[in-house]
Parts: C-alpha cells; structure tokens; sequence
C-alpha cells in the first residue's frame, strides 16, 4: 500500500484522492446515503475513482462554463510558457484542483437533491444504476476524446517547435 500511495503524484493526491475523501465524508455526514466499506484498501480506491469521476466531470462540463467566464491561453502558448517557466505547470495544477473542488461542490448539491427529493420518487428498480453507468460511459468517452485532442495539440506544438 505505501509502494502505491509513494507514486502518486502531487497532481492525483490533490485532484482525485482528496476530492473523493472529502466528497464521502460530505455525503454520508449530510445525507442518508452510506458509501464507505470496511476495507482499507477497498476504500482507498473507491475515494480515488469518485476523485477521478469529480474531476473528470470539472474537465468535460465545469471547464467549457469556467472558460465564458475567464480567459485561458491558448494552449500552443501554454506549452511554450511552461519551457520557459516552470512555475507555470505548478499554477496549472493549482488551477485544476479549484476546477475540481467547484466540481465536487457540484456533484455534492447534486447527490443533496437526488437525496432530498429524486430518491423518494418510485422508479424501476435497478433503473438508477443504469442512468449512472451510462452517464459514466459518456463521461470518460468525452474525457478520452479531450485527453487525445491534448496530446496531439502538444505533439504538434513541439513539432512546430522543432522546426522554427
């Protein structure tokens, strides 16, 4: 367990497993709803999932609302910066984890109001588990289609680089 919790880098520590710790504690202490296991280690990975979802949800819906509001630069300056100073990635980093605690904030008012009022409501049984499975599998198909456009922005900024 120490061998795994030594690789994790700043970024997952403060963008998926402190979000998922605190997004659990929040649930079960403000609603009726119980998601911790016994296990140690069960649950270890059961708060980095619920990070990685909560931030996954900060990149694909928080992200486009975040950026009408602010304005980012664009990322082939980004990479170029980030050469130049190496402050750059850390401010990032920081900046994504407020990105993702406004998510979790998000997904708690949402998990308070399925509580509140959604989980009263009869439906199919099972049915539940359906809509959240689906809305996981478009989550990380558009969180996979996001990630590759990075990556092939980044390969050709170096590659425009290479050649100026």
């Amino acid at each position: 367990m120490n061998d795994i919790i030594d690789k994790l880098s700043s970024y997952n520590l403060f963008n998926y497993l402190l979000p998922g710790v605190v997004f659990v504690f929040l649930a079960e202490a403000f609603t009726g709803i119980t998601i911790s296991h016994d296990e140690v280690v069960v649950m270890a990975f059961i708060y980095y999932f619920i990070g990685l979802v909560i931030s996954r949800i900060g990149s694909v819906c928080i992200e486009p609302i975040l950026k009408k509001i602010t304005e980012h630069a664009p990322y082939e300056d980004y990479v170029k910066a980030s050469k130049a100073d190496e402050t750059i990635p850390t401010f990032s980093e920081q900046n994504n984890m407020y990105r993702t605690i406004i998510s979790m904030l998000f997904c708690l008012m949402l998990m308070f109001f399925y509580d509140s009022h959604l989980s009263k409501i009869t439906t199919v049984p099972g049915s539940i588990q359906y809509i959240v499975v689906g809305m996981l599998l478009v989550l990380f198909v558009l969180s996979y289609r996001k990630q590759t456009m990075y990556i092939r922005k980044r390969i050709q900024s170096n590659c425009d680089n290479s050649q100026a």
